[in-house]
């Protein structure tokens, strides 16, 4: 029996190059109504047969997309009974609603049968690739395609990026993978997703992380595009590879650590296990696949997909595992290949060795090792540290967060994951309700300009008494903590930390007109006088060059000449993104300088 509602019946990913080539074909009529047949098939009945999904567009017509390798992978596999098919609106518009699909290179076949990273962005070659020379022609000018679609998305804003602006970065990535750079296609990708999740309003859509993607998929092709583009390494950086490589790791003997939820903004979800090895080497065994909250909420109680371990992600995290003819690859994630043999074990309490040796590093050793590692979600980006709860903070659109004493800092927490459909809010309210308790964690760093860390796993403090702590370990994201695992939990929430309220740094103001940019386009930065009060206080601040930025990202966006019968020309797309990209480039190094600092404030100094 199929259930007709849409909610529970997803469409299949399909894949770039059908979306981009399905818009590509409509009539210029027709295009003008793709985004309003997209946000209408989306609510239609839904019904699965098989490896057909099928959908109702009217009484009379039901729109089919086949998939049987899971990804819709040609045009033909998208059929419409309706009379104008095959050259109506119906293909590209379902086409346009469904997930993205990851491209998977020819013949290749991954080592593990998971799906990518939680941030499946590829950062170079593999160990022992020759490493490439220039860019060549080719290579240059998918890049070149690629910023040119960027550009235009970001000269739109996220209102403005409907189904063809999408489109067209989709068939530039599908190019961009075709020529070897598989980063910026990735990138391409990842912006597709997070601007359809802003148009659709999801709740985890966050319009920070989105620019993050935008930035680094501008900086990525206008470093390739360039004629002096890098070459060697940095090259290969640029360009990425195809699939993750692993090689060979020998015998592990690993120990759980702690489950973390994954929403990557490819549109992929699921969990990531953390696991430490005795030589102190972290390792990671993911279980990623396209999806959304729900997928991420349920995969701690999947199976571990490693040899034979016959165990689920939570309890690994709580056990561990000895394998043999492990795979690895270089950020330190385990293949499941045929050769790979494991079995479960004994795990190891956060007090013991070796599991306690992570905990003895220096704090400021731990935040210079996450502010040099450029992907937010490696191993590198993770914090071992003890805490005391102050309690709870209020902060403008961040309701959930506590504050704690941290080594001697006050630093502000928040949740692993915003996402309403995940643990990680609920326990941190039950938590900032315990003034006074004491907790040993596993966090992320958030580069901000006062300590603040991203909490993913809480357990008890070694030698805490009865009470200070929490009664066992909890990942966050997972466990749903009640009072009664908390001692020291009051039954009305704590009144809020006392903290002395600095005024708030400026560079915000210059963080806000480049997301203001993004999402709303061009005309957010172009009215005349917008951004004179924002430039002053920046000068007053000393923040000169951030002033600068922002006077030049406005005059970009104003700046509109007229032909000689009065009328104005086009806009100037490349001046604009050109100036968007270096303010939120300028923006993201400062950030991250106001970070270190904030972290190497003396100990016992109030932070706010």
């Amino acid at each position: 029996m199929t259930d007709p509602a849409p909610a529970d019946i997803a469409l299949p990913p399909v894949a770039p190059e059908v979306t981009a080539q399905l818009a590509h074909t409509l009539s210029p009529r027709l295009r003008k109504r793709l985004d309003a047949a997209a946000t209408k098939l989306a609510a239609r009945p839904r019904t699965r047969e098989g490896d057909t999904v099928r959908i109702a567009v009217d009484d009379d017509t039901t729109l089919e997309l086949h998939a049987p390798t899971g990804t819709v992978a040609a045009t033909d596999a998208i059929r419409c009974g309706c009379l104008l098919a095959p050259d109506c609106v119906h293909r590209a518009a379902v086409a346009a609603a469904a997930p993205v699909a990851e491209p998977v290179p020819p013949g290749a076949a991954p080592e593990a049968p998971a799906a990518p990273a939680a941030q499946p962005d590829p950062t170079g070659p593999a160990p022992g690739d020759a490493e490439p020379a220039a860019p060549d022609p080719d290579q240059r000018a998918a890049a070149t395609a690629l910023w040119r679609a960027g550009a235009a998305a970001l000269e739109a804003g996220i209102e403005g990026a409907g189904a063809l602006v999408q489109a067209e970065l989709l068939h530039a990535a599908h190019t961009a993978r075709l020529t070897g750079l598989h980063r910026p296609a990735t990138l391409a990708i990842a912006t597709v997703n997070g601007l359809r999740a802003a148009r659709a309003a999801d709740p985890g859509h966050r319009l920070a992380e989105l620019t993050a993607t935008v930035r680094e998929l501008l900086m990525v092709c206008h470093a390739l595009r360039r004629p002096a583009a890098p070459s060697g390494a940095s090259l290969a950086a640029l360009r990425g590879t195809a699939r993750r490589p692993y090689t060979p790791g020998g015998s592990l003997r690993l120990y759980g650590l702690c489950c973390e939820p994954v929403l990557a903004r490819s549109g992929h979800a699921g969990v990531v296990t953390w696991v430490l090895g005795t030589d102190g080497q972290l390792f990671a065994l993911t279980d990623v696949a396209p999806g959304g909250a729900r997928r991420a909420a349920d995969a701690a109680g999947y199976t571990v997909r490693l040899g034979d371990a016959s165990c689920t992600h939570r309890e690994l995290a709580r056990g561990g595992l000895v394998v043999s003819g492990a795979t690895v690859s270089p950020d330190g994630r385990l293949g499941a290949g045929r050769g790979v043999r494991a079995v479960r074990a004994e795990g190891a309490p956060w007090h013991a060795e070796p599991v306690a040796a992570l905990w003895e590093v220096p704090l400021p050793d731990q935040i210079t090792r996450a502010l040099d590692d450029p992907d937010p979600a490696s191993a590198a980006g993770l914090v071992f540290t003890d805490l005391t709860v102050l309690g709870p903070v209020r902060e403008m659109g961040a309701p959930d967060v506590l504050a704690a004493d941290c080594a001697g800092l006050t630093v502000r927490i928040a949740p692993g994951d915003e996402h309403p459909g995940l643990a990680h809010r609920d326990n941190l309210r039950l938590l900032a309700a315990a003034p006074g308790m004491r907790l040993r964690v596993i966090a992320r760093l958030v580069p901000a300009d006062h300590p603040r860390l991203r909490l993913l796993a809480a357990g008890p403090v070694p030698g805490a008494a009865a009470g200070e702590g929490p009664r066992q370990l909890v990942d966050l994201g997972y466990d749903r903590l009640r009072r009664a695992d908390l001692p020291g939990a009051g039954a009305t929430p704590a009144p809020p930390a006392d903290l002395r309220e600095a005024a708030p740094a400026p560079l915000h103001l210059l963080h806000r007109r480049v997301q203001a940019a993004l999402a709303a386009g061009r005309s957010a930065v172009a009215l005349p006088g917008s951004t004179e009060t924002d430039r002053q206080r920046l000068r007053h601040a000393g923040l000169s060059t951030a002033a600068e930025l922002l006077t030049a990202l406005h005059r970009a966006a104003a700046d509109r000449t007229r032909d000689v019968f009065g009328r104005l020309r086009p806009a100037d797309a490349e001046r604009f993104a050109l100036a968007w990209l270096a303010a939120a480039h300028y923006g993201d190094r400062a950030a991250h300088a106001l970070c270190a600092a904030a972290w190497a404030a003396p100990q016992g100094a109030p932070v706010a």
